[in-house]
């Protein structure tokens, strides 16, 4: 279908006359900064309504409205019917109101039983509890959801697919009646999620209104019946995601056209390869892998989760070294025991997971960017301060970081800025190879396209990129072809030429 204008009214899609949870004119204020300028949308039986913007769009504030964890600066909140001037959180629970952070809020030393059915317990205020009565709620919360759930399990040995499950049963001991999900895939596997969206159109089709909030365009266009696109505390649009193509979408949520990135031929054919990897084994981790990524060239590495792909990815950032195998960058021979010895030979590693592996939360924005590089700014083995400041500045200005001090401490960024942190922290040392795993997960779609962007422009200029990513359009978007991993060993090419999401997924299940 063709686009529709990024500036589609609001309320354009039909909207039944009685929704479970509507927002009529809701308004917050923190301080001096609008969160929400006059958002009505509403929420009805039986449909996965989608809320999609960026990061700090205002989308996690309006559910926390509806769900009382903020009371509103002004508008009004109707449930059922009944117009409410705010909501407590203990009323909006027990008006049916649930909501699904990122982190799940379980309790890891309780079973999955024992955290489902806790607050249906607390409800009613029970001093005592009884095995037979936990495992009852239990039961016929995850018999409502359609799922197998090993519920004697303590929530901390599950996988976080299952956590998540759990974290949706326990909503429906509630007899829940309205559940928003806030970003619920940041962490799932494409096959986790598939079983995820089982369960969500389960709940739908069993009547209970879904508020899903996502980044992933492909999410969107796969589960929603209805989309709601915010944009600097307001909802700009409303519509049917067949009405929208992946583009419109784009650009009503970023408010800027977005062009598709353009991979053009690299221009480093008769240059050595960046890094080349002849037989890399650490049994029983992978073995035997065979892999070349050119200059100026972006290759994905994709597989299921436990493939071996991250364990290869971590043996060439020194992270898990290789037991055997050449490595060569630019032609030299290289021994990489160590990150250290990574980082000297030009290999920088983007992690998976930032907040833990690749940030130093609690210190200045700008010591963080200069982490990797600060031997460059070094005379003599005297540092020198200015040149530094300048050059953290240069970098923040030239990934568009958002923040108001580089003497910020990198709490203070929202994801996709923390994560343009993290790849100016290794592009300011000018690696050779610049490995990245996950490189937008959690991030909006706005910082997603830029991050994807400074990728192609930094390529183009003769540095190698291998990309690690569960999210099949990103690699087709992405990259000049894709390496397959299953087992620990690298076992097909799918060439730029063949590279679609169809022939992608049917490598990576095979």
């Amino acid at each position: 279908m063709a686009d529709v204008m990024a500036g589609t009214t609001a309320g354009t899609a039909s909207e039944p006359t009685a929704p479970v949870v509507a927002a009529r004119s809701l308004t917050k204020a923190f301080g001096g900064v609008l969160a929400l300028d006059a958002a009505s949308t509403a929420f009805s039986a039986g449909e996965v309504h989608c809320l999609a913007g960026e990061n700090g769009c205002g989308k996690s504030t309006l559910i926390k409205i509806l769900s009382g964890v903020h009371p509103p600066t002004s508008g009004t909140i109707e449930v059922g019917g009944s117009s409410y001037g705010h909501l407590a959180p203990r009323q909006a629970l027990d008006l049916g109101i649930e909501v699904i952070y990122q982190d799940f809020s379980l309790l890891p030393n309780l079973t999955a039983a024992e955290n489902i059915a806790l607050p249906s317990f607390l409800t009613h205020r029970r001093r005592f509890v009884a095995r037979a009565a936990v495992d009852a709620i239990a039961e016929q919360a995850v018999a409502r959801l359609g799922v197998d759930l090993d519920l004697r399990t303590p929530v901390g040995d599950l996988t976080v697919a299952d956590r998540q499950l759990c974290a949706i049963a326990r909503a429906l001991a509630h007899d829940t009646r309205f559940l928003a999900m806030d970003e619920p895939t940041t962490t799932l596997t494409w096959r986790e999620v598939d079983a995820l969206f089982d369960a969500v159109r389960r709940l739908r089709d069993d009547g209970v209104a879904i508020a899903f909030i996502s980044h992933k365009l492909q999410e969107v266009f796969s589960i929603a019946d209805r989309v709601s696109i915010m944009r600097n505390g307001r909802i700009v649009a409303t519509g049917r995601p067949e009405e929208y193509t992946h583009s419109s979408l784009t650009e009503s949520m970023t408010g800027r056209a977005t062009s598709a990135l353009a991979r053009e031929t690299p221009t480093w054919r008769d240059k050595p390869p960046a890094l080349e990897v002849r037989g890399l084994e650490r049994l029983p981790l992978f073995t035997g892998v065979d892999l070349a990524v050119g200059q100026g060239e972006i290759v994905g590495l994709a597989g299921l989760l436990g493939s071996g792909r991250t364990e290869i990815a971590e043996a060439l950032a020194g992270v898990l070294p290789a037991t055997s195998g050449t490595v060569l960058v630019r032609g030299r021979p290289t021994r990489i025991r160590t990150v250290t010895d990574a980082v000297e030979a030009g290999i920088g590693y983007v992690p998976e997971d930032r907040l833990t592996q690749g940030l130093f939360l609690d210190q200045p924005i700008g010591d963080n960017v200069l982490a990797t590089g600060i031997g460059s700014f070094a005379r003599f083995s005297v540092t020198r301060p200015q040149r530094m400041a300048r050059a953290a500045a240069g970098i923040v200005h030239s990934l568009r970081i958002k923040a108001a001090s580089l003497q910020d401490s990198i709490r203070t960024l929202s994801g996709g800025n923390a994560q343009r942190v993290l790849i100016g922290k290794w592009l300011i040392g000018r690696p050779k190879v610049l490995i990245l795993n996950g490189p937008t997960v959690g991030v909006d779609v706005g910082s997603k396209f830029d991050i994807l962007s400074l990728l192609h422009a930094e390529s183009l200029k003769g540095l190698g990129v291998l990309i690690i990513s569960d999210d099949l359009p990103e690699l087709v978007s992405t990259c000049d072809r894709v390496l397959v991993v299953r087992n620990g060993r690298v076992v097909s090419e799918v060439d730029r030429r063949d590279l679609t999401e169809k022939a992608l997924l049917e490598a990576v299940a095979a």
